[in-house]
Protein backbone atom coordinates (compact mmCIF):
# COMPACT_ATOMS: atom_id res chain seq x y z
CA UNK A 1 0.00 0.00 0.00
CA UNK A 2 1.65 3.11 -0.98
CA UNK A 3 2.30 5.88 1.26
CA UNK A 4 1.03 3.85 4.15
CA UNK A 5 2.73 4.57 7.39
CA UNK A 6 2.80 2.02 10.22
CA UNK A 7 3.98 2.35 13.52
CA UNK A 8 4.74 -1.08 15.48
CA UNK A 9 4.89 -0.91 19.08
CA UNK A 10 7.62 -3.25 20.39
CA UNK A 11 10.97 -4.27 19.10
CA UNK A 12 11.30 -8.25 19.85
CA UNK A 13 11.01 -10.83 17.43
CA UNK A 14 7.76 -10.25 16.33
CA UNK A 15 7.62 -6.30 15.82
CA UNK A 16 11.48 -6.07 14.31
CA UNK A 17 10.79 -8.74 11.63
CA UNK A 18 7.28 -7.10 10.57
CA UNK A 19 9.15 -3.98 10.45
CA UNK A 20 11.84 -5.78 7.89
CA UNK A 21 9.02 -7.22 6.04
CA UNK A 22 7.48 -3.39 5.46
CA UNK A 23 10.60 -2.00 4.98
CA UNK A 24 11.51 -4.51 2.32
CA UNK A 25 8.21 -3.81 0.49
CA UNK A 26 8.42 0.03 0.41
CA UNK A 27 6.50 0.86 3.55
CA UNK A 28 7.09 3.91 5.88
CA UNK A 29 7.16 2.05 9.27
CA UNK A 30 8.53 2.65 12.57
CA UNK A 31 9.06 0.63 15.48
CA UNK A 32 8.80 2.09 18.88
CA UNK A 33 10.96 0.25 22.19
CA UNK A 34 10.79 0.92 25.01
CA UNK A 35 14.11 -0.48 26.54
CA UNK A 36 17.14 1.75 26.26
CA UNK A 37 18.80 -0.88 24.03
CA UNK A 38 18.38 -4.26 22.50
CA UNK A 39 20.40 -6.02 25.50
CA UNK A 40 18.83 -3.94 28.23
CA UNK A 41 17.11 -7.05 30.03
CA UNK A 42 16.70 -10.39 30.03
CA UNK A 43 14.75 -12.45 27.69
CA UNK A 44 16.05 -16.01 27.41
CA UNK A 45 18.70 -17.77 25.76
CA UNK A 46 18.06 -20.63 23.52
CA UNK A 47 15.06 -20.76 21.03
CA UNK A 48 14.18 -23.77 19.00
CA UNK A 49 13.08 -22.40 15.59
CA UNK A 50 11.22 -24.10 12.46
CA UNK A 51 10.09 -23.49 9.66
CA UNK A 52 7.07 -21.09 10.58
CA UNK A 53 10.42 -19.05 11.68
CA UNK A 54 12.59 -19.69 8.16
CA UNK A 55 9.57 -18.98 5.79
CA UNK A 56 9.01 -15.54 7.98
CA UNK A 57 12.55 -14.52 7.78
CA UNK A 58 13.10 -15.58 4.30
CA UNK A 59 10.23 -13.07 3.35
CA UNK A 60 10.79 -10.30 5.59
CA UNK A 61 14.84 -10.19 5.68
CA UNK A 62 17.26 -9.15 2.78
CA UNK A 63 18.99 -11.47 1.73
CA UNK A 64 21.94 -10.88 3.44
CA UNK A 65 20.24 -10.70 6.79
CA UNK A 66 18.80 -14.68 6.30
CA UNK A 67 22.20 -15.78 5.06
CA UNK A 68 23.81 -14.03 8.65
CA UNK A 69 21.03 -16.00 10.47
CA UNK A 70 21.96 -18.87 9.18
CA UNK A 71 25.37 -18.36 9.63
CA UNK A 72 24.76 -17.52 13.45
CA UNK A 73 22.57 -20.77 13.92
CA UNK A 74 23.26 -23.07 16.46
CA UNK A 75 24.77 -26.88 15.14
CA UNK A 76 21.22 -28.77 15.01
CA UNK A 77 20.36 -31.14 17.65
CA UNK A 78 21.13 -34.46 16.55
CA UNK A 79 19.60 -36.21 19.82
CA UNK A 80 16.81 -35.10 22.48
CA UNK A 81 17.42 -37.61 25.69
CA UNK A 82 15.50 -37.94 28.57
CA UNK A 83 17.54 -38.78 32.04
CA UNK A 84 16.23 -39.32 35.42
CA UNK A 85 18.31 -36.94 38.08
CA UNK A 86 20.77 -39.57 38.56
CA UNK A 87 21.75 -39.81 34.65
CA UNK A 88 19.77 -42.55 33.71
CA UNK A 89 19.27 -42.23 30.25
CA UNK A 90 14.92 -42.89 30.05
CA UNK A 91 14.15 -42.29 26.24
CA UNK A 92 16.32 -41.42 23.42
CA UNK A 93 15.05 -39.95 19.93
CA UNK A 94 17.92 -39.54 17.33
CA UNK A 95 17.38 -37.06 14.13
CA UNK A 96 16.34 -39.07 10.98
CA UNK A 97 16.00 -37.58 7.52
CA UNK A 98 18.02 -35.96 5.49
CA UNK A 99 16.44 -32.79 5.23
CA UNK A 100 18.64 -29.06 5.45
CA UNK A 101 17.97 -28.14 9.24
CA UNK A 102 18.98 -24.54 8.01
CA UNK A 103 17.02 -24.06 5.02
CA UNK A 104 14.05 -21.91 5.63
CA UNK A 105 11.03 -24.42 4.89
CA UNK A 106 12.70 -27.21 6.48
CA UNK A 107 14.17 -25.33 9.59
CA UNK A 108 14.88 -27.00 12.54
CA UNK A 109 17.38 -25.67 14.83
CA UNK A 110 18.47 -23.62 18.11
CA UNK A 111 19.44 -19.86 17.82
CA UNK A 112 20.75 -17.77 20.48
CA UNK A 113 17.50 -14.86 20.84
CA UNK A 114 19.85 -11.92 21.42
CA UNK A 115 21.83 -12.97 18.18
CA UNK A 116 18.39 -13.09 16.07
CA UNK A 117 17.36 -9.68 17.63
CA UNK A 118 20.56 -7.84 16.69
CA UNK A 119 19.96 -9.32 13.19
CA UNK A 120 16.04 -8.63 12.38
CA UNK A 121 17.37 -4.68 13.66
CA UNK A 122 20.12 -4.58 11.10
CA UNK A 123 19.22 -1.67 8.22
CA UNK A 124 16.19 -0.10 10.56
CA UNK A 125 18.65 2.37 11.49
CA UNK A 126 16.23 5.76 12.47
CA UNK A 127 13.38 3.92 12.28
CA UNK A 128 13.92 1.80 15.50
CA UNK A 129 13.30 4.25 18.50
CA UNK A 130 14.59 3.46 21.77
CA UNK A 131 13.39 4.47 25.26
CA UNK A 132 9.46 4.92 23.81
CA UNK A 133 7.30 3.27 26.17
CA UNK A 134 3.53 2.90 25.07
CA UNK A 135 0.79 4.10 27.25
CA UNK A 136 -1.91 4.61 25.07
CA UNK A 137 -3.21 5.56 21.50
CA UNK A 138 -6.40 7.41 20.08
CA UNK A 139 -7.77 5.92 16.76
CA UNK A 140 -9.96 8.21 14.80
CA UNK A 141 -11.26 7.45 11.07
CA UNK A 142 -8.00 8.80 9.49
CA UNK A 143 -5.07 7.75 12.09
CA UNK A 144 -3.57 6.71 14.83
CA UNK A 145 -2.63 8.91 17.69
CA UNK A 146 0.28 6.94 19.90
CA UNK A 147 1.27 8.38 23.29
CA UNK A 148 4.73 7.42 25.07
CA UNK A 149 6.18 7.88 28.90
CA UNK A 150 7.22 11.02 29.22
CA UNK A 151 4.78 12.88 26.72
CA UNK A 152 6.24 12.49 23.26
CA UNK A 153 3.44 11.54 20.80
CA UNK A 154 4.04 10.01 17.29
CA UNK A 155 1.09 9.87 14.28
CA UNK A 156 0.66 6.49 12.13
CA UNK A 157 -2.02 5.30 9.71
CA UNK A 158 -1.75 1.57 11.37
CA UNK A 159 -0.59 0.71 14.61
CA UNK A 160 0.47 -2.60 15.48
CA UNK A 161 0.61 -4.17 18.80
CA UNK A 162 4.05 -6.66 19.28
CA UNK A 163 4.75 -5.47 23.10
CA UNK A 164 4.49 -8.94 24.45
CA UNK A 165 2.40 -10.37 27.63
CA UNK A 166 1.98 -7.19 28.80
CA UNK A 167 0.93 -4.99 25.72
CA UNK A 168 -0.52 -1.57 26.80
CA UNK A 169 -1.76 -2.12 23.10
CA UNK A 170 -3.49 -5.30 24.13
CA UNK A 171 -4.73 -3.80 27.50
CA UNK A 172 -6.17 -0.94 25.59
CA UNK A 173 -7.74 -2.53 22.88
CA UNK A 174 -8.67 -6.18 23.80
CA UNK A 175 -9.26 -6.08 27.66
CA UNK A 176 -10.23 -9.69 27.70
CA UNK A 177 -7.20 -11.06 26.11
CA UNK A 178 -4.71 -10.15 28.50
CA UNK A 179 -2.62 -13.07 29.11
CA UNK A 180 -3.63 -15.29 32.81
CA UNK A 181 -0.64 -16.57 35.19
CA UNK A 182 -0.81 -20.39 34.47
CA UNK A 183 1.15 -20.80 38.24
CA UNK A 184 4.29 -22.29 37.05
CA UNK A 185 7.64 -20.79 37.03
CA UNK A 186 10.90 -21.38 35.25
CA UNK A 187 14.62 -20.44 36.13
CA UNK A 188 16.91 -19.70 33.23
CA UNK A 189 20.64 -19.42 33.31
CA UNK A 190 23.63 -20.51 31.11
CA UNK A 191 26.84 -22.37 31.64
CA UNK A 192 29.48 -21.29 29.48
CA UNK A 193 31.25 -24.00 27.19
CA UNK A 194 34.94 -23.62 26.39
CA UNK A 195 36.69 -26.97 24.99
CA UNK A 196 37.72 -27.93 28.52
CA UNK A 197 33.97 -27.51 29.34
CA UNK A 198 32.45 -29.71 27.02
CA UNK A 199 34.28 -32.27 27.89
CA UNK A 200 32.51 -32.42 31.51
CA UNK A 201 29.72 -32.38 30.05
CA UNK A 202 27.80 -35.50 30.41
CA UNK A 203 27.21 -37.29 27.57
CA UNK A 204 23.57 -37.49 27.48
CA UNK A 205 23.89 -33.51 27.33
CA UNK A 206 26.32 -33.51 24.77
CA UNK A 207 23.99 -33.48 21.34
CA UNK A 208 21.04 -31.27 21.87
CA UNK A 209 18.85 -31.35 24.11
CA UNK A 210 17.74 -33.29 27.27
CA UNK A 211 15.12 -32.92 29.98
CA UNK A 212 16.03 -34.21 33.35
CA UNK A 213 13.34 -35.38 35.05
CA UNK A 214 13.21 -35.01 39.17
CA UNK A 215 10.18 -35.73 40.85
CA UNK A 216 8.33 -32.63 41.35
CA UNK A 217 10.91 -30.38 39.93
CA UNK A 218 12.49 -30.99 36.78
CA UNK A 219 15.68 -29.52 34.39
CA UNK A 220 15.83 -28.81 30.78
CA UNK A 221 19.33 -28.21 29.24
CA UNK A 222 20.10 -27.17 25.32
CA UNK A 223 23.55 -26.91 23.46
CA UNK A 224 24.39 -23.89 21.49
CA UNK A 225 26.91 -24.13 19.34
CA UNK A 226 27.57 -21.53 17.07
CA UNK A 227 28.00 -22.36 13.65
CA UNK A 228 29.90 -19.35 13.21
CA UNK A 229 31.01 -17.17 16.43
CA UNK A 230 28.35 -14.17 15.85
CA UNK A 231 31.10 -11.21 16.16
CA UNK A 232 33.67 -12.95 13.32
CA UNK A 233 30.16 -13.52 11.17
CA UNK A 234 29.70 -10.05 11.50
CA UNK A 235 32.00 -7.27 13.23
CA UNK A 236 28.54 -5.50 14.96
CA UNK A 237 26.94 -8.37 16.31
CA UNK A 238 27.50 -9.15 20.22
CA UNK A 239 29.95 -11.64 21.19
CA UNK A 240 28.90 -14.50 22.00
CA UNK A 241 30.80 -17.83 22.78
CA UNK A 242 28.78 -21.63 22.84
CA UNK A 243 26.88 -22.15 26.19
CA UNK A 244 24.99 -24.62 27.46
CA UNK A 245 21.54 -23.41 28.40
CA UNK A 246 19.19 -24.67 31.87
CA UNK A 247 15.91 -24.42 33.38
CA UNK A 248 14.68 -25.48 36.49
CA UNK A 249 10.92 -25.72 36.68
CA UNK A 250 8.03 -26.17 38.92
CA UNK A 251 4.68 -25.12 40.21
CA UNK A 252 5.27 -21.63 41.95
CA UNK A 253 4.35 -22.88 45.41
CA UNK A 254 7.05 -25.29 45.10
CA UNK A 255 10.18 -23.30 45.14
CA UNK A 256 9.98 -23.09 49.05
CA UNK A 257 9.19 -18.99 49.39
CA UNK A 258 6.30 -16.55 48.60
CA UNK A 259 5.52 -15.93 45.29
CA UNK A 260 6.20 -12.21 45.64
CA UNK A 261 10.28 -12.71 47.04
CA UNK A 262 10.64 -15.30 43.91
CA UNK A 263 10.14 -12.52 41.74
CA UNK A 264 12.20 -10.15 43.53
CA UNK A 265 15.38 -12.09 43.82
CA UNK A 266 18.17 -11.33 42.19
CA UNK A 267 20.19 -13.46 39.58
CA UNK A 268 22.64 -15.16 42.63
CA UNK A 269 19.60 -15.53 44.56
CA UNK A 270 18.00 -17.27 41.72
CA UNK A 271 21.08 -19.64 41.38
CA UNK A 272 21.31 -20.78 45.07
CA UNK A 273 18.01 -21.67 45.37
CA UNK A 274 18.02 -23.41 41.93
CA UNK A 275 21.03 -25.11 43.83
CA UNK A 276 18.86 -26.26 46.85
CA UNK A 277 16.19 -27.59 44.49
CA UNK A 278 18.62 -29.83 43.14
CA UNK A 279 20.97 -30.42 46.02
CA UNK A 280 20.72 -34.70 45.81
CA UNK A 281 20.75 -34.74 41.79
CA UNK A 282 23.91 -36.26 40.19
CA UNK A 283 27.47 -34.81 40.57
CA UNK A 284 27.96 -33.70 37.07
CA UNK A 285 24.30 -32.08 36.86
CA UNK A 286 24.94 -30.30 40.10
CA UNK A 287 28.66 -29.36 38.97
CA UNK A 288 27.71 -27.95 35.23
CA UNK A 289 24.66 -25.54 37.39
CA UNK A 290 27.93 -24.59 39.68
CA UNK A 291 29.99 -23.62 36.83
CA UNK A 292 27.07 -20.93 35.19
CA UNK A 293 27.50 -17.70 34.63
CA UNK A 294 25.44 -16.57 37.73
CA UNK A 295 25.04 -12.88 36.61
CA UNK A 296 22.70 -14.53 33.63
CA UNK A 297 20.17 -16.36 35.81
CA UNK A 298 16.91 -14.76 35.85
CA UNK A 299 12.51 -15.93 36.27
CA UNK A 300 9.98 -16.35 33.76
CA UNK A 301 6.18 -16.62 35.26
CA UNK A 302 4.35 -18.70 32.51
CA UNK A 303 1.10 -17.06 31.28
CA UNK A 304 -1.18 -17.68 28.48
CA UNK A 305 -3.72 -15.90 26.12
CA UNK A 306 -7.66 -16.74 26.58
CA UNK A 307 -9.19 -17.34 23.10
CA UNK A 308 -11.71 -14.13 22.62
CA UNK A 309 -14.37 -14.08 20.09
CA UNK A 310 -13.45 -12.06 16.76
CA UNK A 311 -13.72 -8.52 16.78
CA UNK A 312 -13.86 -5.91 14.37
CA UNK A 313 -10.95 -5.04 12.30
CA UNK A 314 -9.69 -0.93 12.69
CA UNK A 315 -6.28 0.99 12.64
CA UNK A 316 -5.31 -1.40 15.30
CA UNK A 317 -3.71 -4.74 15.26
CA UNK A 318 -1.93 -6.96 17.71
CA UNK A 319 0.78 -9.73 17.30
CA UNK A 320 2.85 -12.48 18.94
CA UNK A 321 2.54 -12.55 22.66
CA UNK A 322 0.20 -9.56 22.99
CA UNK A 323 -2.40 -11.30 21.68
CA UNK A 324 -1.56 -15.48 21.74
CA UNK A 325 0.83 -16.01 24.67
CA UNK A 326 1.10 -19.55 25.40
CA UNK A 327 2.67 -22.12 27.64
CA UNK A 328 6.30 -23.41 26.29
CA UNK A 329 5.05 -26.22 25.15
CA UNK A 330 5.29 -27.47 21.68
CA UNK A 331 8.21 -24.68 21.15
CA UNK A 332 5.60 -22.49 19.28
CA UNK A 333 5.74 -18.60 20.79
CA UNK A 334 8.97 -17.22 18.83
CA UNK A 335 7.77 -18.80 15.77
CA UNK A 336 4.14 -18.07 16.02
CA UNK A 337 5.03 -14.73 16.52
CA UNK A 338 7.26 -14.75 12.82
CA UNK A 339 4.81 -16.20 11.37
CA UNK A 340 2.14 -13.56 12.13
CA UNK A 341 4.72 -10.68 11.37
CA UNK A 342 5.23 -12.43 7.79
CA UNK A 343 1.33 -12.84 7.16
CA UNK A 344 0.83 -9.11 8.20
CA UNK A 345 3.30 -7.69 5.86
CA UNK A 346 1.84 -9.54 3.30
CA UNK A 347 -1.75 -8.54 3.72
CA UNK A 348 -0.97 -5.21 3.95
CA UNK A 349 1.59 -4.84 1.04
CA UNK A 350 -0.97 -6.54 -1.38
CA UNK A 351 -4.13 -4.10 0.03
CA UNK A 352 -4.88 -1.24 -2.32
CA UNK A 353 -4.83 2.62 -1.63
CA UNK A 354 -8.44 3.22 0.58
CA UNK A 355 -9.11 3.16 4.07
CA UNK A 356 -11.60 -0.03 3.04
CA UNK A 357 -8.77 -1.45 1.36
CA UNK A 358 -6.67 -0.85 4.88
CA UNK A 359 -9.24 -2.37 6.92
CA UNK A 360 -9.74 -4.84 4.99
CA UNK A 361 -6.49 -6.59 4.92
CA UNK A 362 -5.85 -6.19 8.62
CA UNK A 363 -9.11 -8.23 8.59
CA UNK A 364 -7.72 -11.23 6.96
CA UNK A 365 -4.50 -10.83 8.66
CA UNK A 366 -6.55 -11.23 12.17
CA UNK A 367 -9.08 -13.89 10.74
CA UNK A 368 -5.66 -16.03 10.09
CA UNK A 369 -3.75 -15.20 12.82
CA UNK A 370 -6.98 -16.12 15.70
CA UNK A 371 -7.02 -19.59 13.69
CA UNK A 372 -3.64 -20.42 14.19
CA UNK A 373 -2.72 -18.08 16.74
CA UNK A 374 -5.39 -19.56 19.34
CA UNK A 375 -5.04 -23.53 17.69
CA UNK A 376 -1.33 -22.71 19.19
CA UNK A 377 -2.44 -21.88 22.84
CA UNK A 378 -5.15 -24.76 22.45
CA UNK A 379 -2.29 -27.22 21.39
CA UNK A 380 0.52 -26.24 23.64
CA UNK A 381 -2.11 -26.62 26.61
CA UNK A 382 -3.55 -30.12 25.80
CA UNK A 383 0.46 -30.97 25.39
CA UNK A 384 0.44 -29.90 29.03
CA UNK A 385 -1.98 -32.22 29.79
CA UNK A 386 -1.20 -35.29 27.60
CA UNK A 387 2.00 -35.01 29.31
CA UNK A 388 0.93 -34.88 33.02
CA UNK A 389 0.99 -38.64 33.40
CA UNK A 390 4.18 -39.46 32.05
CA UNK A 391 6.76 -38.65 35.09
CA UNK A 392 6.85 -35.08 35.12
CA UNK A 393 4.83 -32.67 32.95
CA UNK A 394 6.83 -29.42 33.48
CA UNK A 395 10.16 -31.38 32.08
CA UNK A 396 8.09 -32.64 29.42
CA UNK A 397 6.66 -28.87 28.10
CA UNK A 398 10.21 -27.86 28.42
CA UNK A 399 11.30 -30.75 26.69
CA UNK A 400 8.85 -29.46 23.77
CA UNK A 401 9.52 -26.59 23.99
CA UNK A 402 13.26 -26.24 23.24
CA UNK A 403 13.06 -28.66 20.41
CA UNK A 404 9.86 -28.56 18.92
CA UNK A 405 9.30 -32.11 19.45
CA UNK A 406 5.74 -33.62 18.42
CA UNK A 407 4.09 -36.60 19.62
Amino acid sequence: MSGLRVAVAGGGLGGLCLAQGLLKAGVDVTVYERDAQLAARRQGYRLHVDARAGLALEQCLPAGSLALFQATCGDASTRLTVVSERLRVLNEQRRAGSADPYAPATLSTSVNRQTLREVLAAGLDGRLVFGCELTGYEAGPDGVRLHFAGGRQAEADLLAGADGVGSAVCRQYLPAARPTDTGKRCIYGKTPLDSAEQDRLPAALRDGFTAVIGGAVGMATGLVRFRERPELAAPWLSPAGDYLMWAVATDRGRFGVPDERLASMSPAELHALTARLIRTWHPDLRALHARAAVAETFLVRIRASPPVPPWPPSRVTVLGDAIHAMSPARGSGANTALQDAALLCRTLTRAGRTRGDLIAAVGEYERQMRDYGYAAVAVSRQAEADTGMRHNRLMFWLYRRMTGARG
